[in-house]
């Protein structure tokens, strides 16, 4: 069977730091496409990050090349410029402003280069706020994404930065579908991707719920519930376990595999409304027979009978979860060490997406890519990084 590459043969430069560009680039990366980094002389600065920022860039940046330009140079500007010629699709997320500063961005860029797919991931779309600075925390308040997350007066961001991820992934199909139309027309297209316009899809549903019904919806941890059983409760080995019983079948299965035959022959409860109702009756009896039991044998009980549930697990137990384990991909990092993490989300003939994740050294592909494709000479390269010939340094600003 032929590995899945369908981006094979496609050259990226991607000229980005944090997350959302570079999960741009890292998925294009996934699907086959040659995807050369352009780092700033010393790194891009996200790969000295500390504490949970420390892991921003091998989450983002696996299976890429890594070239150092100095793009506050004009010897730099112009090797970029030079690659871009050679490329298919360009990915930067900066400000407009600095964008065009550093070559990435203007009309002079389309007229020079029109076969270029340029995918800029910004943190609004055109409108009244697209100078505005974003972050993914920024957008998560701004649209109401932490509003539904946490309790009343308790607004609470995701446990990831998950507008990021989502962008970049929208960032990929916007590139694949121009690229797709290019093949007929030859020309590329100037793709932007808002981050805030995905803080709006991520909370379309309690947009759109309120347009039909006039009334805005609860915080999540407050909503009222659609179901009979939708809740997290303690076992009996100090786990919590997550437990929904949706229709009559989970509703039986679970009674039966906690032994709770008077709720079955209950009447009050045949209905899922009238189990609804009863809420503050049932959950009681439920949540006693949870707590004597042990988290993993009631959850492999209860997924054998088809009823939602899940231990509430830390991601570090990914590394120990026998279906997680085998989604994950190793890497080798700069400082010589493997680490796995997870790959693309599906499978293509049954097979899952492995291609080569590893994490590039700051400008580890510099000196090959640029004679290889350009002919530079080693002088013209260290010009273009930022750095004197032979004295290993920056140049003066």
């Amino acid at each position: 069977m032929s590995e899945f590459r369908p981006l094979q043969g496609i050259r990226v430069i991607e000229a980005s730091h944090i997350v959302m560009g570079p999960a741009c680039g890292m998925f294009l990366a996934c699907l086959g496409a040659e995807v050369v980094k352009v780092e700033p002389p010393g790194g891009e600065p996200t790969r000295h990050l500390e504490g949970m920022g420390g892991a921003f860039f091998v989450s983002f940046n696996r299976g890429k090349k890594s070239v150092e330009l100095d793009l506050e140079s004009q010897a730099g500007r112009a090797v970029l410029d030079r690659l871009l010629s050679c490329a298919d699709v360009l990915v930067e997320n900066f400000s407009g402003a600095t964008a065009r500063k550093m070559g990435l961005g203007g009309p002079g860029l389309r007229a020079r280069h029109p076969h270029l797919v340029l995918a800029a991931c910004k943190g609004f779309l055109r409108g009244p706020y697209e100078e505005r600075t974003a972050a993914d925390e920024v957008i998560q308040m701004m649209t109401g994404l932490a509003y539904m997350t946490g309790p009343s007066g308790r607004p609470l961001r995701s446990g990831a930065s998950i507008l990021d991820i989502l962008g970049g992934l929208f960032g990929a199909l916007g590139v694949v579908s121009a690229l797709r139309e290019r093949e007929a027309t030859g020309s590329g297209r100037e793709i932007r991707i808002g981050l805030f316009e995905t803080g709006l899809l991520a909370v379309a549903q309690h947009m759109i719920s309120h347009a039909l019904l006039g009334t805005e919806a609860p915080p999540m941890p407050e909503r009222a519930f659609s179901w009979p059983v939708y809740d997290i409760f303690e076992t009996a080995d100090g786990r919590q376990v997550f437990v929904g019983a949706i229709t009559d079948r989970h509703w039986r299965n679970l009674c039966e595999a906690l032994d709770l035959k008077d709720l079955l022959l209950d009447s009050d409860l045949a209905t899922r409304a009238g189990r609804i109702q009863a809420r503050d009756r049932t959950l009681p009896v439920i949540r006693r027979s949870i707590q004597a039991q042990c988290g993993a044998e009631l959850t492999d009980r209860l997924a054998i009978q088809g009823v939602p549930c899940a231990l509430v697990a830390r991601p570090a137990e990914m590394y120990r979860d026998p279906h997680a384990r085998r989604q994950l991909r190793v890497s080798r990092i700069p400082d010589g060490r493997q680490i796995s993490g997870p790959g693309m989300p599906f499978e293509i003939d049954g097979v899952p997406i492995d291609v080569a994740m590893d994490v590039p050294a700051p400008g580890g592909d510099t000196e090959a890519l640029l004679r290889t494709l350009l002919g530079l000479s080693m002088e013209e390269i260290r010009a273009a990084r930022g750095v004197r010939a032979g004295l290993g340094e920056a140049p003066p600003p």
